[in-house]
């Protein structure tokens, strides 16, 4: 298994970044992940604001020269795993600006005429490693989910990636909030995941 690591934070002293370390680690003991690669977004300086003009027209994005890595890394990859931080009930925009960029028509989906299009990245499996400062139940019981729904319906189902795991770890600025036993969990699980 070929496994992308996208990491969305600005701060490698951040817990997103001690998260994203146990990924690594983890996925470095499996003997089922054969390569692990990662795009930190913030480090590379991936400009997420779309732009379009007469010469950048939405309906291209597929064909973007300056994605062309990034498509190519989305397509190597049999596991895409992000880690980022949950900012205002959602992912940083940094993560969003990624999203509308990559997941673009004719790359992650292909409209049929129907109600849903084709979801061409349907051999995939994602799995979302988060923080946040507040309690874990705050995404469900006070936003009904909407993180959730917003990367799990609306986007990885949407372009036919129906395998999709949740790590949503709350009160992360809580000297209380159990860092250490969050950070083992989701190292036991790439150390042990199959695809």
């Amino acid at each position: 298994m070929n496994m992308l690591l996208i990491y969305a934070h600005p701060n490698h002293k951040s817990l997103s970044y001690s998260f994203m370390q146990q990924v690594l680690r983890g996925a470095d003991e499996n003997t089922q992940v054969k390569e692990t690669r990662v795009l930190d977004l913030y480090e590379e300086g991936f400009d997420p604001v779309l732009m379009f003009n007469e010469e950048k027209r939405r309906r291209d994005m597929h064909i973007d020269p300056e994605l062309a890595r990034h498509r190519e890394l989305m397509l190597w990859a049999d596991k895409i795993v992000f880690v980022y931080p949950i900012w205002w009930g959602r992912p940083p925009a940094m993560l969003m600006g990624f999203i509308d960029k990559m997941f673009a028509s004719n790359f992650a989906y292909r409209d049929k005429g129907g109600l849903l299009p084709e979801g061409l990245l349907k051999d995939k499996s994602v799995v979302c490693v988060s923080v946040m400062k507040g309690p874990t139940g705050y995404l469900q019981l006070w936003l009904g989910n909407a993180h959730r729904i917003l990367m799990r319906k609306a986007l990885f189902n949407y372009v036919g990636i129906k395998k999709v795991k949740f790590f949503e770890f709350g009160n992360m600025e809580n000297p209380k909030g159990k860092h250490a036993q969050k950070l083992e969990k989701v190292y036991r699980y790439f150390r042990a995941v199959a695809s």
